[in-house]
């Protein structure tokens, strides 16, 4: 029933019945989620890969069955827990993390949301001894929501800076198809403190457009919550035949050197194959590169099946250019130092609709020097109702 109502889960709004009040208790809740994994799925899909929007709707076609016209949504505290153990240049560092992740919709057209980030890097000392390290602390976003009509939403607070696609959309443990972050990432994809206005509508039968604008204020003084001064925006468009979504992204810093960013981005998940493709494309003052990666679920394969059908292989290809803005400060913002290229290549295993494992190795090549990568590790994702949705004898 939900499902047949969606033509294109990601920017472009879902049209909704005036006489569908089951689907309209919970859309606030389902729109939040898609901020994580947005992306051209058939809602198959979206239950197999994309673990937020995948767990809601679950929790949301049963309460869908028992909706009334007086029915309430409820809080949802959702979020994802990662142990892994990572190993470059032959140096191990144990990540563990939680990202815990607060929905409270209010009324039919509000919705409070968070997310925050609990992150310790541990690392045996040279001369030997227990492995330490720090922990650190900070919230990814606190922002609130308002559905102002189908194709049109306002956020106000601290919100994900919508340049590019990974930062958004893949960000999350369970989400992404390889641990390690892509070398871009860092590129104008610091948190934002400002007004966003998001939506999308469809353009004709074979176009949806979807599209972000924002504005960042200064930081307000707070460590964790620490911003710069910016405007900029993304648009996309995707189209259902091919399932095909491209788009660009652009920001103009209005601090400092007052210096222009722009991107381009892709997506293409072929009907029929259990394939997905996706490649990100960033330049700005800080460097510029490019990101191409691809997954294949192997359920197709008859042999091993009841196995291969929980198997994920996946592969990445990138490259970094170094900015104007020199090594020391590459080095502060996350980036490379020197001009770099990585290859990657992993196996993910769904053991069951909550949990799965990943295994990967990439080779750096850089002047700094070349090395391998390796990671291990498991990511879990959860989703708790803060509340109870009332059945059809309750509301009355």
């Amino acid at each position: 029933m939900f499902c047949s109502r969606t033509r294109y889960l990601g920017d472009v709004s879902t049209v909704w019945g005036k006489d569908d009040n089951s689907c309209k208790a919970f859309r606030l809740g389902f729109i939040s989620l898609l901020t994580f994994g947005k992306s051209a799925m058939t809602c198959r899909q979206i239950v197999a890969r994309a673990a937020w929007v995948g767990v809601f709707l679950a929790v949301a076609c049963h309460a869908f069955s028992q909706a009334t016209e007086n029915e309430k949504p409820v809080p949802i505290l959702s979020g994802s827990f990662g142990a892994f153990s990572f190993v470059t240049g032959g140096q191990n560092v144990i990540d563990t993390q939680i990202n815990p992740v607060l929905l409270v919709p209010i009324g039919d057209r509000w919705l409070i949301e968070s997310r925050a980030e609990f992150e310790g890097e541990f690392q045996r000392p040279p001369g030997g001894g227990p492995y330490g390290g720090p922990v650190d602390k900070h919230v990814d976003y606190a922002q609130v929501d308002y559905i102002a009509n189908s194709y049109v939403t306002v956020t106000a607070g601290r919100f994900l800076t919508p340049f590019g696609i990974f930062n958004e959309r893949l960000y999350p443990v369970w989400i992404r198809f390889l641990q390690p972050d892509p070398l871009i990432l860092p590129i104008r994809t610091a948190p934002s403190d400002g007004v966003m206005f998001r939506g999308g509508f469809p353009v004709s039968e074979q176009a949806n457009m979807n599209y972000a604008l924002y504005v960042s204020a200064t930081s307000v003084g707070i460590d964790s919550v620490d911003s710069e001064r910016h405007v900029g925006g993304r648009m996309g468009f995707f189209l259902p035949g091919p399932r095909v979504e491209v788009g660009g992204s652009w920001q103009k810093t209005l601090q400092d050197d007052r210096r222009n960013a722009f991107g381009f981005h892709m997506g293409w998940q072929p009907a029929g194959v259990p394939l997905s493709v996706r490649a990100e494309y960033a330049h700005s003052f800080e460097g510029s590169g490019y990101w191409v990666e691809s997954a294949y679920r192997l359920s197709q394969l008859q042999r091993w099946h009841r196995v291969m059908r929980h198997t994920e292989v996946v592969a990445r290809t990138q490259q970094f250019f170094v900015g104007a803005i020199g090594a020391d400060a590459e080095d502060a913002l996350g980036l490379p130092a020197a001009n770099t290229r990585e290859a990657d290549f992993g196996v993910n295993y769904f053991f069951h609709d909550g949990l799965k494992g990943i295994a990967s190795y990439g080779r750096q090549f850089s002047p700094a020097g070349n090395f391998n990568q390796w990671s291990f590790g498991l990511a879990y994702r959860f989703l708790i109702p803060l509340g109870r949705v009332s059945g059809p004898r309750e509301a009355q």
